[in-house]
C-alpha cells in the first residue's frame, strides 16, 4: 500500500539498507540494468551533443513505435527477437529519412527530425489501433518502460564445478546459483553486452568520430567518410535505443542521452575525461535513482531521470569548466589582473 503522505519519511535502514541485504536478487539487477542504459546512452550521446543532434534520439525512441507495430501487424505476434528486429529496421529508417529530408530539401535538420518522428509515431499508432483486440501492447510500458521487470526474465548458465566452489566462498554471490547454474537475467544479460559494443566501437573509431563530429570537411581531407561515421552513429544509436526503451520507455530514454553528456561537458572540455564523467555520472544516477525510487515508491525509470537531472543540476551550479562557479571564479580573476578595464556590476 502506498504512503498517504506527500513526501514519506525517509529511512537509510528501510529503503537503502534492506534492498542491498534482503532483496539482492532483485536490486542488483535493476541498478544494473539501468546503469548499462545510462552508460551507452550517455556515451552515444556525447556524439550527439557535439554533433548539435540530441533530439535525433527523440526521434529514433518515438519511432521504434512503428517498427513494433509493423511486426504486429504483419506476423501477428509478439516474439522479442521480431520486435527487435522491427524497432531496429525503424530506428535506422529514421535516421536515414531525416538526413534524406534534410540534403535534398530546403527544410532545416530541427524541422526535418519533428516531421519523420512524428509521421512514423503517428504510423505506428494506427497500426496498433488496426490490431486493437488481437494482440496487447502496453502503451505505458512502450512509453515509460517498466525496469522493475527486468528480474523476471531470467536464463541459467551451466558453470565448472569449481567454479562453483569458488563462488560458494562468498555468501552474497551464491544466492545467484541454483542448481549448479548461474542465474542471470536475461534482459541485462543483453544491454549489458550493448554497452560492451558500445564501448569497443567508440575506441575503435575515435579519430573518426571525433573529427567527424567538429569538421566533416576536415574528416574528409584526412581520409575519413564522415557520411559512413554518421550513418555508422545513428545505426549504434538506433540499437541502444531499442535495447533500452524496453526497461526505461521511449519517453524517459531520451533523457538518459542527454543528461549524462550534457552534465559531463560542464565539467570538462576534454573528451576522454567527458566519456569518464559520463560512466561516473551513470554510476550515481543508478544507485540514487533506484533508492529515491525505493523511497518515495515511484516508477524506478522516472526517479532515474530526476537522480540524472538533480546531478545536472549541482554540475551546473559548482561545475569548475563551465558551471556557475567556474565563470565566477574566472570573471574574479580577470578582475584582480586588470581591475581598471572591468567596471564593477551595477547593483
Amino acid at each position: 500500500m502506498k504512503n498517504e503522505s506527500f513526501i514519506p519519511t525517509f529511512n537509510w535502514q528501510e529503503h537503502v539498507v534492506t534492498p542491498w541485504r534482503d532483496e539482492l536478487s532483485v536490486t542488483l539487477w535493476i541498478v544494473l540494468m539501468a546503469f548499462f542504459v545510462i552508460t551507452s546512452c550517455g556515451l552515444i550521446g556525447n556524439y550527439l551533443i557535439l554533433r548539435r543532434m540530441a533530439l535525433v534520439g527523440d526521434a529514433i525512441s518515438h519511432s521504434v513505435l512503428a517498427g513494433i507495430a509493423g511486426v504486429v501487424v504483419f506476423t501477428g505476434g509478439l516474439q522479442v527477437t521480431g520486435l527487435f528486429i522491427g524497432a531496429l529496421i525503424a530506428g535506422v529508417m529514421t535516421a536515414v529519412l531525416i538526413e534524406i529530408i534534410y540534403c535534398y530539401s530546403r527544410v532545416k535538420q530541427d524541422a526535418a527530425i519533428g516531421i519523420t518522428f512524428t509521421t512514423l509515431f503517428a504510423l505506428g499508432v494506427i497500426m496498433i489501433n488496426l490490431k486493437s483486440g488481437q494482440v496487447h501492447i502496453d502503451e505505458e510500458c512502450v512509453l515509460y518502460g517498466e525496469i522493475a521487470f527486468v528480474p523476471l526474465d531470467q536464463i541459467k548458465i551451466p558453470l565448472s564445478p569449481a567454479l562453483i566452489g569458488v563462488i560458494d566462498g562468498f555468501p552474497l554471490a551464491s544466492q545467484f546459483i541454483k542448481g549448479g547454474q548461474l542465474v542471470v537475467a536475461s534482459d541485462v544479460l543483453r544491454m549489458g553486452i550493448v554497452m560492451i559494443l558500445v564501448i569497443i566501437l567508440i575506441w575503435a573509431f575515435y579519430k573518426e568520430l571525433l573529427v567527424s563530429s567538429f569538421d566533416s570537411a576536415l574528416a574528409y581531407s584526412l581520409g575519413v567518410n564522415a557520411k559512413v561515421v554518421h550513418y555508422g552513429l545513428m545505426s549504434l544509436l538506433s540499437i541502444v535505443v531499442v535495447s533500452a526503451f524496453e526497461s526505461v520507455g521511449a519517453i524517459l530514454v531520451v533523457a538518459m542521452l542527454i543528461l549524462p553528456g550534457a552534465t559531463a561537458h560542464l565539467l570538462s572540455a576534454r573528451l576522454p575525461v567527458i566519456m569518464g564523467l559520463t560512466v561516473l555520472h551513470a554510476i550515481l544516477s543508478a544507485l540514487l535513482g533506484f533508492h529515491l525510487a525505493k523511497w518515495l515508491d515511484c516508477s524506478i525509470a522516472g526517479a532515474l531521470v530526476v537522480a540524472a537531472m538533480g546531478l545536472f543540476l549541482l554540475a551546473w551550479i559548482f561545475g569548475i569548466h563551465d558551471g556557475f562557479l567556474g565563470k565566477w571564479m574566472r570573471k574574479r580573476k580577470v578582475r584582480e589582473v586588470f581591475p581598471e578595464k572591468i567596471p564593477e556590476p551595477v547593483a
